[in-house]
């Protein structure tokens, strides 16, 4: 199967500092992939690369076997959606029209279609944004505000999904909600590739996960074959333990500090389970 994405020796410098450095990763379809690392690895600035926003970058990106950067953004937009970790409307839309605006690399005239409509009412069911279509996007909390863009997204059909810290805001029956759709995209052929700060949720339902630390790529491969006590306590420099979940897949623990205890004692493992830690 040919790569969605080739990367070749890719690298960001802003000002005096190598923000990402000798990349060299593909990515394919009908794959969910977990970008993970610290603060400052090069996630989001990777992600730039990718969504094709940034076009000044050393080596090379392609995107269906075309330099990213070679792309026209309507044609490009029409194949690849991308969802930042934020995203500011000074303008009073409401949730749906912020959704519609999803449908932009397919209009043809001032009035939306009724496939434009059908995609939208598809979206905002799949992400649980129907209750908000009504209601001021500004007024929305940070969660609703994530649901309506990830339904705009999903409005424009896309064959490929980036998404920078998709839950960030989101409470944890929409986190679980939210990978659970990403999964389920990408099984069913879609390119899926996320940041995501939340080891367990990338353990959890990614096929594949990626570590960056320093800008470079420090890790990649199946969730069993990254997330590896040794690879967490260099990149994330925390003490951890990795014991399997109920279905295998590997979950992480993270330990106290040596030599430091907690101000209030935490509660046991229930029925005398040990703690990993």
């Amino acid at each position: 199967m040919s790569a969605v994405y080739q990367l070749d020796a890719v690298g960001v410098r802003l000002g005096d500092a190598n923000v990402v450095q000798d990349v060299s990763l593909e990515f394919h379809a009908a794959e969910l992939t977990a970008i993970v690392g610290p603060n400052g690895a090069g996630k989001s600035t990777l992600m730039s690369v990718l969504s094709g926003f940034r076009r000044h970058y050393e080596g090379r990106c392609l995107f269906r076997g075309r330099e990213i950067s070679q792309w026209k953004k309507p044609e490009l937009s029409r194949q690849m959606a991308f969802i930042p970790q934020m995203l500011r409307l000074e303008f009073p839309f409401t949730g749906e029209q912020v959704v519609f605006m999803g449908r932009t690399p397919y209009c043809n005239g001032l009035f939306e279609s009724s496939a434009d409509r059908e995609a939208v009412r598809r979206a905002m069911e799949l992400t649980d944004a129907s209750p908000f279509a009504q209601r001021p996007f500004q007024a929305l909390s940070g969660g609703e505000r994530q649901r309506i863009v990830l339904a705009g997204a999903l409005a424009q059909e896309p064959e490929v999904l980036l998404l920078d810290e998709p839950t960030t805001f989101l409470d944890l029956k929409h986190q679980i909600q939210t990978y659970s759709l990403l999964q389920r995209l990408a099984r069913e052929g879609m390119a899926v590739i996320a940041v995501t700060h939340d080891l367990n949720l990338a353990s959890s339902y990614s096929d594949r996960i990626v570590v960056l630390s320093r800008g470079r790529v420090a890790a990649d491969g199946k969730p069993w074959e990254v997330l590896r006590a040794e690879i967490l306590r260099e990149v994330f420099e925390v003490d951890v333990e990795i014991r399997p979940d109920h279905t295998g897949r590997p979950w992480v623990y993270y330990c106290q500090p040596s030599g430091e205890t907690p101000e209030q004692p935490i509660e046991g493992p229930p029925d005398g389970a040990a703690n990993p830690c």
